[in-house]
């Protein structure tokens, strides 16, 4: 890659921390502006309609590669770009309608009774997934061996249903007419790798591996991030019965599973999600404008995904850069420098550089108090 130095040094940290035997200091996505040069977006290439951010594949790569022009892609951040049609975009694929905003993505929902719906299977001549797939298809060939495409976010399980139903009435279907949404969430499952598979086979690597959307991970091989958002709406004994036999089908085909654990009212279906040995990470999010990874409260989550064997996939941002050296202190002498990656926010060269040093001396090969 051309916009990325040290590639196999990464991809060797990548394997580590998926394994949860990273030697040296954590992993950090650590992105820094290039000294002396203007990061902004010129004003030719500055997003002028939806259709622009979302749908124009060379705009889209012009404005990536102005991007990665102007920032250094430090430690363990590499250059990928994301072409989704918004989180969920499986929805599209069976029938929903894309609305496309400039800060988010709707699918409308259409199923107004499930025995009036048939089986949701895949459908090469859907409009949406034709475009999607073209799009993602161009934006590969545009984009060549200099940076990777990322596999979009299709999502899966009821999440998906609740798009193509909407969600409150989802939830009645859920009490009203259990074994149907069995059976859906069965669909769901069958169909998830119809959409990803192709998607991978199209942006794979030479060696196998791929590159997931956002999340900004890498693995050798199959790798994606599952979630399910919509569990903040349901008891812990729904997500068993629901969502638990989904997401351990879907983690057991695939050969890197990072799990986004969406927000306080999800924490609740944490041990659910541990108990599932092939999702290999956690990563947690506390809600919109919430605390970042760092803050000590979330250490009861971290301490039950350590003790189940999972790495930890944590977000800096909050306070300024003392406070994120500061956090991250405290986490590496709990949990060690083997299982961790760390998010950071896009910061100067020279506090990047000064953060690696002090990554190199004093994070390095930690086991952790815990």
């Amino acid at each position: 890659m051309i916009y990325k130095q040290n590639w196999q040094e990464t991809q060797a940290k990548f394997k580590g921390w998926w394994n949860r035997n990273n030697s040296g200091r954590p992993l950090m996505i650590l992105t820094a502006r290039k000294d002396g040069v203007d990061t902004q977006l010129p004003d030719d290439l500055k997003i002028m309609s939806v259709d622009d951010r979302y749908r124009d594949a060379e705009r889209m790569v012009a404005r990536f590669r102005h991007y990665c022009q102007t920032r250094d892609f430090l430690a363990e951040s590499f250059p990928n770009i994301s072409a989704d049609f918004g989180p969920g975009s499986m929805a599209a694929y069976l029938g929903s309608n894309i609305v496309f905003n400039h800060d988010t993505v709707w699918f409308d929902h259409f199923v107004e009774d499930w025995t009036d719906q048939p089986t949701l299977s895949f459908d090469p001549n859907n409009k949406w997934w034709q475009e999607h797939l073209a799009l993602v298809s161009k934006i590969r060939d545009m984009a060549g061996d200099d940076f990777y495409v990322g596999i979009p976010d299709i999502i899966e399980n009821v999440d998906i249903l609740a798009s193509l139903r909407g969600a409150s009435d989802l939830i009645f279907d859920m009490i009203d007419e259990p074994e149907e949404i069995v059976k859906r969430l069965a669909e769901i499952d069958n169909v998830y790798f119809e959409y990803y598979d192709r998607f991978y086979d199209l942006l794979k690597d030479r060696e196998g591996g791929s590159c997931y959307t956002v999340f900004q991970i890498w693995g050798p091989g199959r790798t994606a991030k599952l979630q399910c958002d919509f569990s903040a709406m349901m008891s812990p004994n729904q997500f068993r019965e629901f969502i638990q036999p989904s997401l351990r089908q879907q983690a057991a085909k695939l050969d890197q599973v990072l799990y986004h654990l969406d927000g306080p009212d999800a924490i609740k279906h944490l041990d659910a999600v541990l108990e599932i040995d092939k999702i290999d990470a956690l990563q947690w999010t506390s809600g919109d404008h919430g605390p970042d990874g760092t803050l000590e409260d979330w250490y009861e989550i971290y301490d039950k995904a350590r003790a189940a064997g999972k790495s930890l996939w944590i977000k800096v941002y909050s306070g300024g850069f003392d406070d994120w050296i500061a956090g991250i202190d405290k986490l590496v002498a709990r949990y060690g420098s083997h299982s961790m990656l760390l998010h950071l926010p896009e910061m100067s060269r020279s506090q990047a550089d000064t953060l690696l040093d002090y990554a190199n001396k004093n994070w390095s090969d930690v086991k952790g108090s815990f």
